[in-house]
């Protein structure tokens, strides 16, 4: 690794400690809902931070667009897990889903700076976090942000 190139960052965090952790709203001193409102106006994507969702049912992913802009693939396109899975350096990929496998298992959220290579684009760094979404006792589904370091 450069060092000029971020540190990865792993982390984890149980669900009861959100108040003390970024709590997928807390930039800048904004409320949760305020934010979740900026990303769905696509405000956020001026500012390299998408929002991204996962439903564990089928893997379907729901992206606003800053989460397209940093993978660099047109806005609104229909993407499969795998195929944004593949966008990972290999290092970071492997890291992701045993965090993310741990998250659902455990429903704990977990941060990662992870190294990508967008598509037809330059390799570069973002910060995934990540927190599943619990129905009764199984977690049905994982939402974040990504923010483009």
């Amino acid at each position: 690794m450069k060092a000029t190139e971020p540190l990865p960052l792993f982390h984890s965090w149980a669900l009861a400690e959100s108040a003390r952790r970024f709590d997928l709203g807390r930039l800048d001193d904004w409320s949760p809902s305020a934010i979740i409102r900026l990303a769905e106006d696509h405000s956020l994507a001026h500012f390299g931070v998408g929002r991204w969702e996962c439903d564990l049912s089928d893997n379907s992913l729901t992206w606003s667009e800053g989460v397209y802009d940093i993978f660099g693939l047109p806005r609104g396109a229909q993407v499969e897990r795998s195929e944004a899975v593949a966008l990972y350096c290999e290092e970071s990929r492997s890291a992701m889903e045993r965090l993310r496998a741990y998250a659902i298992k455990h429903k704990r959220g977990f941060t990662l700076d992870a190294q990508i290579s967008p598509h037809h684009g330059q390799g570069r760094w973002m910060r995934l976090i990540a927190a599943p979404i619990s129905d009764g006792d199984r977690v049905v589904r994982l939402q974040g942000l990504k923010l483009q370091l």
